[in-house]
């Protein structure tokens, strides 16, 4: 990036407006890629973390604390700076689901059961679209909640989550 900042530079002084506007260009497109990859990494991390509570029907703590911080992670890093639009809209989250359960399956396999099974097991033991589903509702909740009330939001609907009465109760 500072090699095209110093290009942009040198666009301005020089007055060529059309090459320093491509060069914006390509910067606004790094800055979304970024984004959206950072998104696509706490995708893949709430998605490990409902594949191990579909097969193992119980919640944590810790499951609970991940899933809950990657949503949080999720509705920050989704809202554009003009707070009014997203990088990823409400509707194109099946692609980016579709990529981030087969990285979650192999991060899952390391800790499902003590890592006994293998992915193809793993994978053939899941529900795949009730783990979309799921994922899907829990991204919706940062279209519809302010940031600032997600985080009381979002317990309501980890006790819904297999094993999740017993998490909400204290029970393991």
């Amino acid at each position: 990036m500072t090699q095209e900042l110093m290009d942009l530079r040198t666009s301005i002084l020089e007055g060529r407006y059309e090459d320093a506007l491509a060069i914006v260009d390509e910067l606004e497109g790094m800055s979304k890629q970024a984004v959206i990859a950072n998104i696509q990494a706490f995708l893949d991390r709430m998605l490990t973390h409902l594949i191990k509570n579909q097969v193992e029907q119980r919640l944590t703590n810790s499951w609970a604390a991940s899933i809950s911080d990657s949503i949080i992670k999720i509705k920050r890093l989704n809202l554009k700076e003009n707070k009014t639009s997203y990088y990823v809209k409400i509707d194109d989250w099946d692609e980016m689901l579709e990529e981030s359960f087969n990285a979650a399956i192999i991060a899952a396999t390391v800790e499902v059961m003590e890592g006994q099974l293998s992915m193809f097991q793993l994978s053939e033991m899941v529900d795949q679209n009730l783990i979309k589903n799921t994922a899907k509702n829990f991204l919706e909740l940062t279209y519809v909640h302010s940031a600032k009330e997600l985080p009381g939001v979002i317990p309501n609907y980890l006790a819904e989550l297999p094993g999740g009465e017993n998490w909400k109760e204290g029970r393991r």
